[in-house]
């Protein structure tokens, strides 16, 4: 068996072209325009770059695109005032201040408790977790890895996925309780797993879709998998590849791709699988938001 490769490329440029679609809609029907800021404290090359490919696609949606870069001597106070002031915005809609927050005097947890719930697209405020871990998954925004997690899985299982065994392998509020909230409301039976789970390989043999983000490079090893298996690889991970020159590095997953994808049915690859999905559901989320601010006007 070799596993069908899931497009994360292909499928993610689809949600953008429904996320423009729905743009144009908006602003011809109630001439409002999605409104994105996005937050960026501090010089973190990596972050630098999340930041302006998040602007970039944003621009691409036709949205009003935001950018405040602050330095990473702001207060808590300062970040603070930042986002009450766009929580105030009517022209913004959606929120995202891009973490981790460098140094030890800001708190992640305190900035996004000051974010207007109704403005979180990423979906990491207490009142959009508790809504998800509720089940009430239509009242939430869904954060944005775990959403697209789902989108890809629905594309290979469009029947749906209730009674599947479906392992999560991690346990972060950023992927792996989040789409274990969201598996469940698809009526998978779901086990989380973690780094000190006895007995992972059994579990992973037992499992009809495997959700890996655990942030280990190919810890998942590919005779684990289970026949015709949905793999799922939410890690990112650089390692040495001496094969490519000396000083070289690859990227690669949390699973051990190649032998993987002898055995499962779907995979994703890494990098082009979970990642892009990641800022098309940004782009659906903010564009949501949009929308419902017009609701009852």
């Amino acid at each position: 068996m070799t596993a069908t490769v899931i497009d994360g490329k292909t499928i993610a440029q689809a949600s953008i072209a429904e996320v423009k679609a729905g743009t144009e809609r908006l602003v011809a029907e109630r001439g409002v325009t999605p409104g994105l800021a996005v937050v960026l404290v501090g010089e973190d090359p990596a972050s630098q770059v999340y930041v302006a490919s998040k602007g970039r696609m944003a621009k691409e949606c036709g949205f009003h695109s935001v950018q405040h870069t602050l330095p990473a001597t702001v207060t808590q106070a300062e970040l603070t005032a930042l986002v009450e002031k766009l929580n105030a915005d009517p022209a913004i809609h959606g929120i995202l201040v891009q973490l981790p927050l460098p140094g030890n005097a800001l708190s992640e947890r305190e900035t996004i408790a000051a974010i207007a719930p109704e403005k979180d697209v990423d979906g990491l405020h207490d009142i959009n977790i508790g809504r998800l871990a509720a089940g009430r998954v239509e009242e939430a925004f869904v954060p944005c890895t775990p959403k697209g997690c789902m989108v890809l899985i629905n594309t290979v299982r469009p029947e749906g996925i209730s009674g599947l065994n479906a392992l999560v392998i991690g346990r972060s509020n950023l992927v792996g309780r989040p789409i274990a909230s969201l598996l469940q409301h698809a009526n998978a039976t779901v086990t989380v797993a973690h780094s000190r789970t006895r007995g992972l390989p059994d579990l992973v043999r037992n499992a009809d879709i495997v959700i890996a983000a655990i942030g280990r490079p190919e810890y998942v090893k590919g005779e684990w998998i289970k026949s015709g298996a949905i793999v799922i690889d939410v890690g990112i991970n650089r390692i040495d590849a001496p094969e490519r020159g000396e000083g070289r590095t690859r990227l690669v997953g949390d699973v051990e791709y190649d032998g993987a994808a002898l055995r499962a049915g779907a995979i994703t690859p890494v990098p082009g699988g979970v990642g892009p999905m990641t800022i098309a559901m940004l782009m659906a989320n903010t564009l949501r938001s949009a929308e419902q601010s017009v609701v009852g006007r």
